[in-house]
């Protein structure tokens, strides 16, 4: 492609997404109005840079075309009828798409790049709930007046809940469909503790693998933070100052708290972590944890259906499974509606539901293969 074609095809970009956040800004007021027209500004400028580019090569400057592209005319409209805050996620997600669209580009400004990548920010910012005060103080203090709020972020909370579940579903299943075919209770014992160590080997390596993955990557975008923090200090405290005005600050404001966050590396780096990529440097995961905890509860939730057959054998064996299994979903459903704000009863009832179909689904196909092998 020519330059110039290049040029023609950035320019068009430039003049639609000023004009479209131009049009937003109608839609909002206060601060979250003047991020945006400071957007606008922005792409303007960039616009500019690209007119005369093309005026040195002695080529014609198209006219604006004064009107919005049908995508973005499609994003203005359900803003109109929605609100700002049902399209700024999709505007967060195309910025973050187009973020380096200038990257390989020779003649494009060096800060173009950084203004196309602080745009996301700034958008993810519009939809947040304004930031008074930062670092730990308003962390610890919201921590003790809504303590409801304090969730296992390392994941090991999750993988126990779920391992339970998975162990009790999956195993019961195994054991029901094992014991409909009519075989002896030894079989089904250790047709039961075969699926209880498979699945739990299973659930950990497989929580160990997701979990540390997911670690590695927030490190390497920690790492990225920090070196652009190291290199472009002056762009990060800029960055910092847009986001806390679009969370709801004035200009003066937004810049003192950026110029006193920025005086301490290390409180600038965990600021931008959780302001720009959504990250508490503090809890990144723990691979290990959670893998114990996987193997753990998944052994736990399938032990149920599989103690009975360590005592007794055939329909009694069989009634006290189904009946053990039946209470623990219970309790677990029960226990995951709580956490969750479900209800206890509608949680309960449909892990009941879901788990107990599973297996008389199997213990019914089970029955058939037994009788076509007798």
């Amino acid at each position: 492609m020519k330059k110039t074609d290049r040029y023609l095809r950035y320019l068009a970009a430039e003049r639609a997404s000023s004009r479209m956040y131009r049009t937003l800004a109608t839609l909002t007021d206060g601060d979250r109005r003047e991020a945006l027209l400071e957007l606008a500004a922005i792409e303007d400028r960039h616009a500019a840079h690209w007119m005369a580019l093309l005026h040195a090569a002695g080529v014609a400057i198209p006219q604006d075309p004064g009107e919005l592209p049908t995508d973005d005319a499609a994003v203005v409209a359900r803003a109109r009828q929605l609100g700002l805050d049902a399209v700024l996620s999709d505007l967060e997600q195309a910025e973050r798409d187009a973020s380096g669209m200038y990257d390989d580009e020779p003649d494009a400004l060096p800060a173009m790049s950084d203004d196309e990548r602080e745009h996301a920010a700034v958008l993810q910012g519009l939809s947040s709930a304004p930031v008074v005060r930062t670092p730990e103080d308003v962390r610890g203090q919201l921590n003790n007046a809504e303590p409801w709020h304090r969730t296992d972020k390392s994941g090991a909370l999750r993988a126990a809940i779920f391992g339970v579940s998975d162990g009790l579903v999956s195993n019961t299943a195994l054991v029901m469909g094992f014991a409909g075919t009519g075989v002896g209770g030894s079989t089904v014992l250790f047709a039961g503790f075969a699926g209880l160590l498979a699945g739990a080997f299973s659930m950990a390596a497989g929580e160990y693998v997701s979990v540390a993955s997911q670690t590695d990557l927030f490190r390497r975008e920690l790492a990225l933070e920090a070196q652009e923090l190291e290199e472009k200090p002056l762009e990060e405290q800029r960055e910092l100052e847009l986001i806390y005005r679009a969370k709801g600050l004035d200009a003066n404001t937004a810049r003192i708290t950026a110029e006193r966050i920025m005086r301490d590396p290390q409180t600038a780096l965990d600021t931008l972590a959780r302001e720009e990529l959504g990250l508490d440097p503090d809890d990144l995961g723990d691979p290990k944890r959670v893998a114990a905890s996987s193997f753990g509860a998944f052994a736990i939730g399938a032990s149920v259906p599989v103690i009975p057959y360590l005592f007794l054998a055939g329909t009694a064996a069989l009634a006290l499974a189904v009946a053990m299994a039946v209470l623990a979903m219970i309790l677990v459903g029960g226990t995951v509606g709580r956490l969750s704000g479900l209800g206890v009863v509608r949680s309960a009832a449909r892990q009941v539901l879901v788990g107990g179909g599973a297996a008389a689904v199997t213990y019914v196909l089970g029955s058939l293969v037994g009788t076509g092998l007798g």
